[in-house]
């Protein structure tokens, strides 16, 4: 199953296919960049206008059963429109997303259950009807939205994104840097790195002072993620509260959390380690509470060094339809921000455990379920998640100039328990599938390695460029399913461009 001249002439389709739509976009931002040329600066009641395009071209070649290696690659196409205002208290929002795959895969879901999807263009695949090139428009978000005088308290109603863990916005930029990258969307995000993302139906509720937030919400979950058409609604529902307050003139954050789960999708059998015909007889609701904290620290320890910590844990409690729930995960890192060198990098570890379940017949399942995450800001060789799994890691950031970052990743990954899974996927995306996957760990814990590395390119004010590779170095768990070859790799190529204009003018 060896595909070397369909990457050759995908990467060259996906050429045209980046010229073509950035041509596009350039012409008509340009037509309304010229429209508005001259006029005097927007005011806050204005109605404007934003447009994004992203455009990702992916090659994977996944573990292998059998000699020939599974190898393919295939192109994400994403379009996001969006129109808001502000007038007075009130603002709101629409847009409209245009989501597509090119070029999938159609051999890379196998024939044996436990071998499964074999990476994210088997995924997509299996998630559009077996479609090669699924496209669908979708509406991502509208909401109305009221800002109280102080303007640190809104209610809003309406089909909005959430990302949960991300309802301040830190003036330390060292903490905003922790704060979205290794502590918010660990349970609930947008799943931004998918072509269909995650929307919610419902409604939040801010309260806020000068160091302190206080977040509610209510939704219920959109289908998309891996599937393209992010309209209807799934029969799953979330409910959460933060309390989030900055000490020590904002070198410190700390988060306290609770956040309720239901999924009704009675009709779809659970991912657990329970035998089959046990989780096919299950047809009761999933609810789990989820209930932790979160600590973000940083302080200077020497003449142009600065130390972080990041602490997280979470506690689950509830029902896995017809078995009880107990579960939980913690998560401890820390690093040293080296300032006074030039291109100022970082170099932090951590490690992380959740727990998994040791005994599938005992009434009670002890999995530790991430919910409704994006699961790739953990996970940035996407083939696993933070379900049943314990990560030591290093990483070193730095940032040779204002345009560029680099990051790079080592792993060293294990299964908590042999008796349960190797888990894979982002929550639920469809009322067809359940949304998460699991391989048997057949008695075994020990996972893989992964080294991975990324730049992120500012070419201009409104395009960048990204790149990515990670290399997976699979150890027992993977050698007992795929003993042919248990190395696996996948990078990608992307480009994003953005507009933000003026649409017309307000006589508010």
């Amino acid at each position: 199953m060896c595909h070397s001249v369909p990457i050759r002439l995908l990467l060259f389709r996906s050429l045209q296919v980046k010229h073509f739509l950035t041509a596009t976009l350039l012409a008509a931002c340009s037509s309304v960049l010229f429209a508005q040329s001259g006029s005097p600066t927007s005011s806050a009641s204005d109605v404007h206008f934003s447009a994004s395009v992203r455009e990702r071209t992916n090659v994977t070649q996944w573990f292998a059963a059998t000699p020939n290696a599974e190898q393919y690659a295939h192109q994400d196409s994403l379009v996001r429109l969006a129109v808001w205002q502000r007038m007075h208290h009130w603002d709101y929002q629409l847009e409209l997303g245009q989501s597509a795959e090119l070029w999938l895969p159609t051999d890379a879901v196998s024939t044996v259950s436990a071998q499964g999807q074999l990476g994210l263009g088997g995924t997509y695949y299996a998630s559009n009807s077996n479609n090669d090139m699924p496209a669908a428009a979708s509406f991502r978000q509208g909401f109305l939205r009221y800002h109280f005088a102080d303007d640190k308290s809104a209610i809003r109603i309406g089909r909005f994104e959430f990302f949960e863990g991300q309802e301040t916005t830190p003036g330390n930029s060292t903490l905003a840097w922790l704060q979205t990258n290794r502590v918010a969307q660990r349970l609930v995000g947008n799943f931004g790195f998918s072509n269909g993302q995650r929307s919610f139906d419902g409604a939040d509720a801010k309260l806020g002072g000068k160091d302190w937030d206080l977040t509610a919400m209510a939704g219920r979950a959109i289908q998309g993620v891996f599937n393209m058409n992010a309209n209807p609604e799934l029969n799953v529902d979330i409910q959460y509260l933060a309390y989030t307050r900055s000490l020590a003139r904002q070198h410190v954050l700390l988060r306290g959390f609770g956040l309720g789960y239901h999924d009704g999708r009675t009709g779809l059998t659970k991912t657990d380690n329970r035998s089959a015909a046990a989780r096919a007889q299950d047809h009761k609701n999933i609810r789990i509470g989820t209930y932790g904290g979160d600590m973000i620290a940083t302080a200077p320890v020497a003449t142009g060094v600065t130390a972080d910590v990041v602490l997280w844990g979470a506690g689950q409690f509830g029902s896995w339809g017809k078995l009880g729930d107990s579960a939980g995960a913690v998560a401890a890192e820390g690093g040293l921000h080296l300032d006074s060198v030039r291109t100022t990098p970082w170099i932090r570890g951590g490690y992380f455990r959740s727990t998994g379940d040791n005994n599938a017949t005992d009434g009670t399942h002890n999995t530790f379920f991430q919910v409704l995450p994006t699961p790739r800001v953990y996970a940035r060789f996407p083939f696993y998640n933070l379900m049943n799994s314990t990560d030591s890691f290093a990483q070193v950031v730095d940032k040779p100039s204002k345009r560029i970052d680099l990051r790079s990743d080592l792993h060293f990954l294990k299964l908590t328990s042999a008796s349960d899974f190797w888990y894979q996927g982002g929550g639920a995306f469809d009322n067809t599938v359940f949304g998460y996957t699991g391989r048997p760990a057949n008695s075994h814990n020990s996972f893989s390695s992964v080294f991975d590395a990324s730049a992120d390119i500012a070419l201009t004010k409104q395009l960048s460029l990204g790149t990515y590779y990670a290399h997976a170095y699979g150890k027992s768990v993977i050698g007992a399913i795929y003993p042919k070859a248990t190395g696996a790799n996948y990078g990608f190529f992307e480009l994003d461009y953005k507009f933000q204009g003026l649409l017309s003018r307000s006589s508010y």
